[in-house]
């Protein structure tokens, strides 16, 4: 059985409006949060799921997984 692990970034949010694009060393903090999941080695796959198209393209350019949810889901 493969395991997955789906991080969740949504780009709206009371407390820090665009969390996940956050720079970091000169690189968006949902990238930060993949690499370190995808280097725990507990998982067989890693995927970003976002409902911004934002997040969607910097996890794209940065060379990870990702998908578009609906903005419906919490």
């Amino acid at each position: 059985m493969k395991k997955l692990a789906v991080i969740p970034a949504r780009y709206a949010s009371s407390r820090f409006e665009g969390k996940p694009l956050a720079d970091i060393c000169g690189k968006p903090m949902i990238l930060h949060v993949y690499q370190a999941v995808q280097n725990s080695n507990l998982f067989d796959e890693v995927v970003v799921a976002t409902d911004d198209d934002r997040i969607l393209s910097a996890v794209i350019n940065g060379g990870a997984k990702a998908l578009m949810t609906s903005s419906e889901l919490n």
